[in-house]
């Protein structure tokens, strides 16, 4: 049986900017994890984010919690 691969994400609000992380969300139900990763450095280390606090830093994300002035 062959391991099940990432499928790379990144989001269209990048705007190719260079500054862009990728996710794998392929991977979400089967593992329980976000694989995130550096878009500029593809062959680079990868972060395994729980489900959980992924969405709880989506969530932050999406309510301004990370807003700046």
């Amino acid at each position: 049986m062959m391991p099940e691969s990432p499928c790379w994400f990144t989001s269209s609000y990048s705007s190719n900017g260079g500054n862009c992380i990728e996710v794998a969300a392929n991977l979400t139900a089967t593992r329980g994890i976000v694989p995130v990763r550096d878009s500029k450095v593809v062959d680079g280390p990868v972060v395994a984010v729980p489900v959980t606090a992924f969405a709880a830093f989506v969530a932050g994300v999406q309510g301004g919690t990370f807003d700046t002035v």
